[in-house]
C-alpha cells in the first residue's frame, strides 16, 4: 500500500539580529534566539542586511531573517 501523504502548513515570521562583528553573526543570533521559543524551525532566509551608523562609522550589523516553522493548529 502506498503511504498517505499528509499536507503540512508552515508559518513565517521575521526577526532581526544585531552584531557588532558581522552580518553572519547577526543572522546566527536571530536564528538561535528565535529557536528558544519557536519549535520545529525549518528554513531561515536572509531577506535584508543593513548597518547601524553612528558618527560616520559602522556601529552594528543587522540581518533580517524570515523563519519558517511547522504550524500547529
Amino acid at each position: 500500500m502506498a503511504k498517505k501523504q499528509t499536507e503540512t502548513v508552515y508559518k513565517i515570521v521575521e526577526v532581526v539580529g544585531v552584531s557588532e562583528k558581522s552580518w553572519e553573526e547577526a543572522g546566527r543570533a536571530a536564528v538561535e534566539t528565535a529557536a528558544g521559543t519557536l519549535r520545529d524551525l525549518r528554513v531561515a532566509e536572509v531577506t535584508q542586511m543593513d548597518m547601524k551608523v553612528e558618527d560616520g562609522k559602522v556601529a552594528a550589523f543587522r540581518t533580517r531573517v524570515s523563519l519558517s516553522f511547522k504550524y500547529e493548529a
